[in-house]
């Protein structure tokens, strides 16, 4: 039995108040208080690890591994990779690394493919690249993510033979051929990559230099430029056939074509890149651009 005496506990003076206790961290973590930690916090390698190991490794109860692995491909690519841009970068890792070998596999001859933006001499990020044939793989992948997903869930889905036509038949060729002009234009001076542009001086024309198979063509004479700037390859895109590929120049909003040439359908588009690339530098030595590109 203890005995408190009333008069001692009204001595005892109250715990003495420190100036600014609020700046103070909490017992018992000393130095500067942190928020929770996020998962966009942790380090590239660690948040890929994290996402490999979302694929299940057993079996499930009606399906097998490999289609509980192709759905988990699916939901990498119509939800994980949308949270953020860390998550985004991992997943696409996954996601390019895995349907490569697919991708390369439907690439017709004598079309060639470099989709991945590491292996380009000009590149800014994971994120936004300058290789636009990355963009036709992301949507071979989501594409391919959807369709494998419903041949495993119903065998009364038929794949349609044409559900990939338009990517290699069209666009894959097209951005590839996009990509090796601008490799080729600015070994040769005719393209930048420089965002914040170039200063250009330029004569008018409406003119469109036309080359044959044999290489001779022709062109309207106009001003002549001392040093003609290179374009930008933002303002560039590709027109293309499979017997005539044109090269597209956007300036205020207009398109207009200002190199076009002949190709075969056994053609290389690295040999068709190279002449677009000739005929661009003979273009803007005549002085054919329109005022105000940059």
């Amino acid at each position: 039995m203890v005995i408190v005496e009333e008069k001692y506990m009204q001595s005892v003076p109250p715990p003495p108040y420190v100036p600014n206790a609020s700046t103070l961290p909490p017992p018992p973590f000393p130095g500067e208080h942190r928020g929770a930690a996020k998962p966009s916090d942790l380090p590239p390698y660690l948040l890929l690890k994290i996402v490999y190991m979302t694929f299940p490794q057993t079996p499930g109860i009606d399906e097998g591994k490999i289609e509980r692995q192709r759905k988990t491909l699916c939901w990498l690519s119509t939800q994980l990779r949308l949270v953020n841009r860390s998550f985004y970068v991992a997943c696409e890792h996954v996601l390019r690394s895995t349907y490569l070998p697919a991708y390369n596999s439907m690439i017709r001859p004598p079309y060639s493919s470099d989709p991945f933006p590491f292996s380009s001499s000009v590149s800014t990020s994971s994120v936004d690249t300058l290789q636009r044939e990355t963009k036709v793989l992301d949507l071979f992948i989501a594409l391919k993510v959807h369709e494998d997903v419903m041949l495993d869930d119903s065998s009364l889905h038929l794949e349609r033979e044409d559900s990939f036509k338009d990517l290699f038949d069209l666009m894959q060729p097209r951005s590839r051929l996009e990509d090796l002009v601008r490799h080729y234009g600015v070994r040769e001076a005719v393209v930048h990559t420089n965002p914040s542009g170039v200063n250009a001086s330029a004569s008018s024309s409406s003119s469109i230099f036309r080359v044959n198979n044999s290489g001779t063509g022709s062109a309207s004479t106009s001003k002549q430029t001392s040093d003609p700037a290179p374009v930008p390859f933002s303002a560039l895109s590709i027109s293309f056939s499979p017997r005539r590929v044109g090269l597209v120049l956007t300036a205020s909003g207009r398109k207009r074509t200002i190199v076009d040439v002949a190709r075969t359908r056994d053609e290389k588009l690295e040999v068709t890149a190279k002449k677009l690339a000739r005929q661009l530098k003979i273009w803007l030595s005549d002085g054919s651009r329109s005022s105000g590109i940059v």
